[in-house]
């Protein structure tokens, strides 16, 4: 997995808009200027929240992402929630699953 150039992805699109505007135009040129799997690849280019979240992408930059595809803010929550259901816990980053789903938490 290359999360940080799928952050990098995120950010960019968040923060440079001349990025943001070659992205409207041809979103798998823009893509391609990152070293991301197939699978991340996939994910950006049909705008899978979901999928993003669960392959770790931090929900600041995710919102960003999702503000920029129309997502009401409602509907961007869910597509994380349905995202973990369809794809499992996160795999990576910040929100990344560090006991297996049967353990329990000591509190």
């Amino acid at each position: 997995m290359s999360l940080y150039y799928l952050s990098k992805l995120m950010f960019d699109l968040n923060r440079d808009e001349a990025v943001k505007a070659r992205f409207a135009e041809d979103a798998s040129r823009v893509v391609g200027n990152y070293a991301l799997t197939e699978e991340e690849r996939g994910a950006v280019l049909d705008g899978d929240i979901g999928l993003l979240y669960v392959l770790g992408v931090n929900g600041q930059l995710l919102m960003h992402y999702a503000a920029l595809l129309g997502v009401e803010w409602s509907d961007y929550l869910q597509r994380m929630r349905d995202g973990v259901k369809q794809h499992g816990p996160v795999r990576a980053g910040i929100y990344a699953l560090t006991t297996s789903p049967d353990e329990k938490v000591a509190g």
